[in-house]
């Protein structure tokens, strides 16, 4: 079982940045981790993910350049930096842990927090 706890979510204006942090309660090694965003009314998307032991990994098309997800192996932590914030990236994020390579479909995440708002005002 492996519990994560999100933090760093909060109020900025359009043009700052954030770097949102997920802290895992087990070793997460041979794991991916990964963070998802939803906002009202829209489907769950995901924004990045990193596998743990590679360190490999993947930020959405649309939002690379802005965002870029790391590690720290020693904390179990991952985070995800936002720069360059737009309105559009209002949402609740989630950050989410499986076993071996990361995906983008959310269902195949076992573990998940319990999520973090992010809102961007212009």
């Amino acid at each position: 079982q492996v519990r994560l706890v999100e933090s760093g979510g909060g109020l900025v204006q359009a043009g700052g940045s954030l770097r949102l942090s997920c802290v895992a309660s087990a070793d997460t090694f041979g794991y991916a981790m990964a963070w998802f965003r939803q906002a009202p009314g829209k489907e769950r998307e995901c924004v990045a993910f990193i596998n743990w032991s590679l360190g490999s990994t993947y930020v959405a098309d649309s939002l690379t350049g802005r965002f870029a997800i790391s590690r720290d192996t020693a904390k179990n932590t991952a985070y995800l930096q936002m720069n360059s914030l737009k309105p559009e990236d209002t949402a609740v994020y989630y950050c989410a842990a499986r076993s071996w390579t990361g995906t983008t479909l959310d269902t195949s995440y076992k573990y998940w927090g319990q999520g973090t708002q992010v809102t961007v005002s212009s």
